[in-house]
């Protein structure tokens, strides 16, 4: 195999090597995964929400320690959850990003981190205006579209980072702020991101505030066909699924995270059945609790079986495409297949790991059976970021270090905690923004069979 310019120039068969070539004895070589939906500063909260729902995860742990984060704190999470990816053979990364502190400086910093780090980089840049979210996440909906539009034309020659709109969800954008992502969007020739039905609360909230469920909510405002990436899309009925298909939507499939906050199973099957082209994500570092792509493959398939009853719901041969080409495909990218004229981004794994015996099947292993331990090579645009299983762009010792002393004294919530976990602080640590206060008064947790209630 041939790279040049950051693709796979030529795939021939070799009679002798040159010096410079690169050999894989006894691995096999993999397109790299695609993560279709992430928030990488989520990472940094690893451990602080677990064993809550969303609405407890979200106004106990996300809001109010995301308010310590500053722009150099983000762009650690940003490095900290880029080299797990990569580690784990993600060479893809969708940050759905939304700490914009009024203005691109913050988004930047994800991006030159991506960059540093070596992963390719889809930047969805979050569009958010409910007032019942901290201040930071909040832009007027012309501010929003403008900074936005800035920020792809920033970035619109640069060979491994995209910037996509990314209205946040039904209920954490307007309608205004929607259509802004989605004319953003169209002006750009490009894809556009929205959090979509990942809890029945949002059916139930958008119901009552709108008169319509989140997708024929979204039909409603015009935005619901190709351009759109839904991500989660757990709580929808056969007509809104055949309304997704019928208008060529994608769908960002994040299992793990769903099952993480018990929200719910997306229907794969029949979202694949009725057209709509789906990809995989890992969601936050916080709220699964791994950045594996190949693990989401995994949980894909097991969890149709579980919801179906039926062992060949979803096949290994289909989990895979999803978390590769599948993936890529939503994006946009020329990625998620080796073959002449695709992105070079690779994974290369160990045959001699545990995890790959017996040689059977080596897709089916590898989706079902492989451990990470057996990815050993990455390469991203042709620039080789993982060797011997060794990050060569950082040194992961001082980067796990910083993270480390940042979060020193971090603790969850008492109620998630326990008695043995107590709040402390730390000389130099970051103390929680003003508007931390903001958080105060929303819901708390709820069950399934409670009304939406604030």
């Amino acid at each position: 195999m041939t790279l040049a310019g950051g693709r796979i120039a030529a795939i021939d068969r070799v009679d002798r090597t040159e010096p410079a070539d690169v050999t894989l004895a006894g691995k096999a070589l993999l397109p790299g995964t695609v993560n279709a939906h992430c928030h990488t500063f989520q990472s940094l909260l690893r451990g602080l929400g677990d064993d809550l729902d969303f609405a407890g995860w979200r106004d106990r742990v996300l809001y109010p320690f995301s308010e310590r984060l500053d722009r150099g704190a983000i762009a650690l999470g940003a490095s900290f959850a880029f080299a797990e990816m990569l580690r784990h053979g993600a060479t893809t990364c969708v940050d759905f990003f939304y700490l914009q502190d009024e203005g691109n400086e913050n988004a930047e910093a994800v991006i030159e981190a991506a960059r540093a780090v070596g992963i390719r980089l889809v930047l969805a840049r979050g569009m958010y205006d409910w007032e019942g979210a901290p201040k930071r996440y909040r832009e007027p909906v012309a501010d929003a579209a403008r900074r936005t539009r800035e920020l792809i034309a920033a970035h619109r020659d640069d060979e491994t980072a995209v910037v996509q709109p990314a209205p946040h969800s039904p209920h954490g954008a307007s309608a205004a702020m929607i259509r802004a992502g989605w004319e953003l969007a169209e002006a750009e020739d490009t894809r556009f991101h929205i959090h979509v039905a990942e809890g029945r609360y949002e059916g139930e909230r958008t119901l009552q505030e709108h008169g319509a469920t989140p997708i024929r909510y979204l039909d409603r405002l015009g935005v619901l066909g190709p351009r759109m990436l839904g991500v989660h899309c757990v709580w929808l009925d056969d007509e809104e699924i055949e309304l997704m298909g019928a208008r060529h939507a994608a769908l960002a499939y994040c299992p793990s995270s769903n099952m993480f906050l018990g929200d719910g199973i997306t229907r794969v099957p029949e979202l694949r059945k009725a057209g709509v082209r789906i990809g995989l994500g890992t969601d936050g570092g916080c709220t699964n609790n791994r950045l594996s792509v190949f693990e989401e493959m995994r949980m894909t398939s097991l969890l149709q079986r579980v919801r179906i009853l039926d062992g060949a719901a979803l096949d290994a041969a289909t989990a895979f495409e999803l978390g590769t080409r599948s993936g890529a495909e939503i994006l946009g990218l020329d990625a998620g297949v080796i073959a002449p004229g695709r992105l070079a981004d690779l994974v290369a794994v160990d045959l001699d790991d545990a995890s790959l015996h017996p040689r059977t099947d080596l897709l089916k292993s590898v989706v079902y059976a492989m451990s990470d331990r057996a990815v050993t090579d990455v390469w991203v645009h042709g620039r080789r970021v993982v060797e011997s299983g060794r990050l060569v762009t950082v040194d992961e010792r001082r980067l796990l270090a910083r993270v480390r002393e940042l979060t020193q004294g971090w603790c969850a919530p008492p109620a998630v905690a326990g008695p043995k976990c107590e709040p402390q602080g730390r000389p130099g640590a970051a103390a929680p923004r003003p508007e931390a206060s903001e958080t105060k008064g929303l819901r708390l947790p709820r069950r399934d069979d409670e009304p939406w209630s604030t």
